[in-house]
């Protein structure tokens, strides 16, 4: 696999319709991308392998219900971002016991968890094609060009929307005096 693009619609095809290899192929191609979505929407590494892993038997599991085979990616990222947020809301009710060393304070790492839904949460609000190019140069990482290109858009209108997203994304975020947001934008 030369691309970073997602399985193509014929192994897609195939395995919707019960294809046992194909559905093999389609889920170990799937699993880059997939791992690549845990990682940036959990809170630890262990719960990003945990989802990225529960996304996968869920592909593997039900194939057959996708109904557009340029839907997959958007179909595992919802798996994903409902997996990590699952994950994160445990978290947030059984927090476990408070690590000490040169770890963060507890607060500190709730906080962070915290964050991290609530930017997940925000995401998933955004209207799809808004999502999608924010996902893309923000989350897997693809260049303005790449990600225009594989949308089919202009630099100028990917730009736009990545720009509507951003700020989207910063409105829904509570403020708190930054405890919560990052720090940048100055007054």
């Amino acid at each position: 696999m030369a691309d970073t693009g997602w399985p193509g619609e014929q192994l897609i095809a195939a395995a919707r319709d019960g294809d046992g290899e194909a559905i093999t192929a389609l889920v170990s191609g799937s699993h880059p991308h997939v791992k690549r979505f845990a990682h940036t929407l959990c809170a630890t590494p262990q719960d990003a392998e945990d989802a990225a892993q529960e996304a996968l038997i869920i592909l593997y599991r039900k194939i057959g219900m996708l109904r557009a085979s340029g839907a997959l990616a958007s179909w595992m990222f919802r798996i994903v971002r409902n997996e990590c947020l699952r994950r994160a809301r445990m978290l947030v009710r059984s927090p476990g016991p408070v690590p000490d060393g040169a770890l963060p304070s507890f607060e500190e790492d709730l906080l962070r968890k915290l964050e991290a839904e609530l930017v997940a949460r925000a995401i998933a609000a955004l209207p799809a094609d808004q999502r999608q190019v924010l996902i893309m140069r923000d989350v897997q990482g693809y260049s303005g060009r790449a990600t225009a290109a594989a949308l089919g858009l202009s630099t100028a209108a990917m730009k736009s929307r990545l720009h509507r997203a951003r700020a989207a994304v910063r409105l829904s975020l509570p403020s708190a005096d930054g405890a919560l947001r990052g720090g940048g934008g100055g007054a």
